[in-house]
């Protein structure tokens, strides 16, 4: 009986918790992708008035000891314990399809790039290459997004490709900082360049075709036996940091959005509240709404680079894509796929190497062999 109330409990707050960072996250993600400008806001000064008020301070204390609850209350119960297990399980059935979905995950907004003008960020468009390019601009930004990304979404050539457009967005951060908005691009490239095209792509069915002697391009092709076959060989070993560069690269992505685009500039996240009179969906001060969710995308991002609870942060994470695109109905979705994508493939890769989940893991086991020896 006890067990089962306290397992009710946990799934009680648990669920409460959620619902806090699902309202926060409408809020989230890219403001400056709905709003050009806001009132011009010092930063230290908003964060020390919203904090000094009791209520909004009741209100994060609330959601952040909640969490907590919620958190230990899943560790000392384990509700749902093989349920959860049979979903990782089934989860992890699917790494033979990362390769594809990381492909999706940036191809398709780049071929959306391409045709809507813009590198990488809807907030760098193609006019602001016309120093280097003038009136080729345009021609430039669009030709690069529909090359790589096609060439992406084929499986063709992947690994140089996506090495060239991780070359090509750091080139282009140098020139215009706003495209740290995207910083998910970098951690996708490499998961990219590490993997290759999988299956199904072009790179695949090329392979089978010139692995296969008997077939007349097998003698004549210059790149699978010269190139693929070693190049493949001396990177599957780092294929299994993966997990690490993906979640390491999306969780500074979401806690630059959450310090960079809410604390830090709290008058263009006032903006988007006001825009979309999200003090009615929930009756809270707009200061409450922007600081919320600044605190939420910073502690998503922290637990995704330390490695804690990743797929349920990353699970959060989604939530909080999913319902900024419903809450702010003119938000580019196209620019958030990527994010989607990166997400997605945390929940069937897990945390993966250098994570405290790992290190959990490997305790917890470890425990257990002990104890089952002293048995």
């Amino acid at each position: 009986m006890r067990s089962s109330i306290a397992r009710t409990a946990s799934l009680l707050v648990a669920f409460l918790s959620v619902a806090f960072l699902g309202a926060s996250g409408v809020a989230s993600a890219h403001v400056r992708y709905v709003v050009d400008r806001g009132a011009a806001v010092e930063a230290l000064r908003f964060l020390v008035e919203t904090l000094s008020n009791p209520f909004n301070l009741f209100v994060l204390g609330a959601g952040a000891v909640g969490l907590l609850a919620a958190l230990g209350a899943y560790l000392w119960v384990r509700p749902l314990g093989r349920d959860v297990d049979a979903v990782r399980g089934a989860l992890a059935g699917y790494d033979d399809l990362l390769p594809w979905l990381f492909r999706l995950s940036l191809g398709l907004p780049l071929v959306g790039a391409g045709f809507n003008g813009y590198y990488f960020s809807p907030l760098v468009h193609a006019e602001a290459f016309a120093p280097a390019f003038g009136d080729l601009s345009g021609v430039f930004v669009r030709l690069f997004g529909l090359a790589v990304g096609f060439l992406l979404l084929f499986g063709l050539a992947t690994r140089l490709v996506a090495l060239v457009g991780l070359a090509a967005y750091l080139a282009g951060v140098v020139a215009f900082p706003a495209l740290l908005l995207a910083f998910e691009y970098v951690p996708g490239f490499v998961a990219i360049a590490l993997l290759g095209g999988g299956r199904p792509s072009a790179d695949d069915l090329i392979a089978a075709v010139a692995a296969d002697e008997r077939t007349a391009y097998s003698r004549v092709d210059p790149v699978y036996r010269r190139l693929a076959v070693p190049l493949g060989e001396r990177i599957e070993p780092y294929t299994a940091f993966v997990p690490t560069v993906v979640r390491v690269g999306l969780g500074l992505a979401f806690a630059y959005l959450g310090l960079v685009e809410k604390l830090m500039n709290p008058g263009v996240a006032l903006a988007v509240v006001a825009k979309y009179d999200l003090t009615a969906v929930v009756p809270v001060g707009p200061e409450l709404w922007v600081v919320g969710a600044g605190l939420v995308e910073i502690l998503v991002g922290v637990m995704l680079v330390l490695g804690l609870f990743t797929r349920a942060f990353s699970a959060v994470a989604f939530l909080l894509l999913t319902t900024t695109l419903f809450g702010l109905p003119d938000d580019p979705v196209l620019a958030h796929v990527s994010l989607f994508g990166l997400t997605s493939a945390l929940l069937i890769t897990g945390a993966g190497p250098f994570s405290v989940d790992g290190w959990l893991h490997e305790t917890i086991a470890g425990r257990r062999a002990v104890a089952a020896e002293t048995d």
